[in-house]
C-alpha cells in the first residue's frame, strides 16, 4: 500500500472534516434528542458523508462536467445552505427537536455539507488523480474509512458534553455553534465568489 498517499490523504480529510469542531455543532442540532436517537444521527451522518466522498472520488468530475457545475458553484451552495441552518441555530427555532426528525438532522447539514462539503470533495478529487495504481487506489479508500471512524467515535461519545453542559448548557453552546456555523458559511460563499472572479478575469485576460 502507497502510506505516503495515505498519510496525505488522511492527515487532509482528517482536517476538512475537523471531528472536535464538529462537535458543538453537532450537539446544538442534537443534545435535545434522546440518546438512542443522538448516536442513530451520528452514525447516519458519517455514513451519507461516506457515500458522497466516494461516488465523488469515482465520479465527480464526470457528475460536474454532465450537469455543467463548476467548483465555486458548489462551494457557494454549500455556503448558502449551511446559512439556513445557522440562522435557525441563532433564532432558537431549531431548539425544538420536535421539529425535525433525526434523519433530517443527520443527513442536511451533518452528512452534507458540513462532513461531506466542497472542501472534502475537491481533496477527494485532487488525491484521487495522483492515483495511478490498484494499491493507490486502495491507500485513499482506507484513508476515507479511516477519518469517517475517527470522526464516527467522536460524535457517538459527544454525549457525554451533554450530562455536563444541562440545558441550559446547550443552549448557550447551540447559540455560539450557530454563529461559528455561521461565519464558515460565509467563508464558504466567499471563496465561491472571489473563484468566479479570478474566473472572470482570466477569461478577459485581466
Amino acid at each position: 500500500m502507497n502510506m505516503q498517499l495515505f498519510g496525505e490523504m488522511f492527515v487532509t480529510l482528517l482536517v476538512i472534516t475537523d471531528p472536535p469542531g464538529m462537535v458543538p455543532i453537532f450537539l446544538a442540532l442534537t443534545g435535545a434528542l434522546p440518546a438512542r436517537e443522538r448516536n442513530r444521527a451520528a452514525w447516519q451522518a458519517v455514513a451519507l458523508a461516506f457515500v458522497v466522498i466516494v461516488i465523488f472520488a469515482v465520479a465527480g468530475q464526470k457528475i460536474l462536467d454532465y450537469l455543467q457545475i463548476d467548483l465555486p458553484a458548489l462551494q457557494g451552495a454549500g455556503g448558502l445552505l449551511l446559512i439556513l441552518v445557522a440562522l435557525e441555530l441563532l433564532t432558537g427555532k431549531a431548539d425544538d427537536p420536535h421539529q425535525q426528525a433525526t434523519s433530517n438532522i443527520a443527513l442536511v447539514p451533518l452528512g452534507t455539507p458540513l462532513l461531506a462539503g466542497p472542501g472534502a470533495i475537491v481533496a477527494t478529487m485532487l488525491e484521487v488523480r495522483k492515483a495511478d495504481e490498484v494499491v493507490d487506489y486502495v491507500a485513499i479508500s482506507l484513508a476515507i474509512i479511516a477519518v469517517m471512524v475517527a470522526v464516527w467515535l467522536v460524535l457517538r461519545f459527544s454525549g457525554t458534553l451533554v450530562r455536563i453542559l444541562r440545558p441550559g448548557g446547550i443552549e448557550v453552546l447551540t447559540r455560539i455553534a450557530g454563529l461559528l456555523l455561521a461565519a464558515i458559511a460565509v467563508q464558504l460563499m466567499a471563496g465561491a465568489i472571489g473563484q468566479f472572479v479570478d474566473a472572470y478575469r482570466s477569461s478577459r485576460g485581466m
